[in-house]
């Protein structure tokens, strides 16, 4: 299962996810995202977790938790959209 973390402190990494999530089950992979240019984080990262019995367990145990000074907003990941079927905007009838 793999599971969306929001709200992360800019401070938070890889293990410091470890340390919460491995308590509730095995885990896959973690990924904190950057900023692609400065490298900085974003404030949410991804856990995947070996099942989703395990994976709901910790969502179930942490979201709202407070840690590193934030309130995590942890829930089952959605995958992402593929580039390009994103609703288009229709520009046939304006002036431009």
């Amino acid at each position: 299962m793999n599971i969306y973390v929001g709200n992360l402190s800019y401070q938070a990494d890889e293990q410091s996810l470890d340390e919460l999530f491995s308590q509730y089950g095995e885990i896959r992979n973690i990924r904190v995202m950057t900023d692609r240019e400065t490298g900085r984080p974003r404030g949410f990262g991804f856990v995947e977790m070996a099942n989703a019995e395990d994976g709901q367990k910790a969502i179930d145990a942490l979201n709202g938790m407070d840690h590193l000074g934030r309130q995590l907003n942890i829930n089952e990941a959605r995958p992402r959209e593929e580039r390009g079927q994103q609703q288009r905007r229709s520009y046939s009838n304006s002036r431009y």
